[in-house]
């Protein structure tokens, strides 16, 4: 499995951003997926994720309201619609694929997940 995450830049306080995360190697349909974010010396931490069909979906508290995520699996594509944006909002957003057929529920544990994209940088200044 190969992830690309692409649409992260610099925005202002209160924009809008939407990534992407481009899946390829198996049948997308086969995986729930997830964003995560990691800022500078922090932890990476959950953002949202969204099951095989995109049927579910669960996103962090401090995102819900504001972050969408959905996927579309005829182009085996995952996105994440970013707005009201926050300056805590920077870091580098990652997406990651969990396989849907383990039995196990997808959420937001990263060690859930068994594949990451190389991530993709938001900044949003104040």
């Amino acid at each position: 499995v190969q992830l690309q995450a692409s649409g992260g830049g610099l925005v202002q306080a209160g924009g809008s951003l939407r990534l992407s995360c481009a899946f390829s190697g198996r049948s997308f349909s086969m995986y729930n997926m997830g964003w995560f974010r990691q800022a500078p010396e922090k932890e990476r931490t959950f953002v949202a994720a969204v099951n095989w069909n995109g049927g579910s979906t669960s996103h962090e508290d401090s995102v819900r309201g504001r972050f969408t995520i959905s996927r579309d699996n005829d182009h085996n594509t995952v996105y994440l619609q970013m707005n009201s944006l926050k300056p805590e909002d920077t870091a580098v957003y990652y997406c990651a694929a969990d396989w849907a057929g383990d039995g196990v529920p997808y959420g937001s544990s990263l060690r859930n997940y068994d594949f990451w994209g190389p991530g993709t940088q938001v900044t949003v200044s104040s």
